[in-house]
């Protein structure tokens, strides 16, 4: 299974609205290069996070209505949910230390060991 799962309008609402566990939403594009930066930083943090966090990817190009929704105008933009709410926002590059902090204020404390 992909770290970054893809997401489009039609499973928007299943993947991140309704999820049971807090969801970090990259919306980014192929042609961005800071988004492409980013992208290993937030596999890792899947990877720490597996059991707390789902990380999804929406494509700016192939869903711009989706973007327009949640008002997206700079990739990459971070977009963080909460059984549905949307908690917090971030535009432009950010750094693994930052979103380390924002996560575990997300979760309520620190991942667990090992990861």
């Amino acid at each position: 299974m992909a770290l970054l799962t893809p997401v489009t309008t039609a499973e928007f609402g299943r993947d991140v609205l309704f999820s049971p566990t807090p969801v970090v939403v990259d919306f980014s594009a192929d042609w961005c290069g800071p988004c492409r930066v980013l992208v290993p930083v937030l596999e890792r943090l899947a990877n720490r996070y597996a059991d707390t966090v789902r990380f999804r990817k929406a494509d700016v190009d192939d869903d711009p209505e989706l973007a327009e929704h949640y008002g997206v105008t700079t990739v990459p933009t971070l977009l963080l949910f909460q059984h549905g709410q949307l908690l917090e926002r971030h535009e432009g590059r950010i750094d693994l230390k930052t979103l380390l902090v924002k996560l575990d204020r997300l979760v309520g404390g620190a991942p667990p060991d090992g990861h």
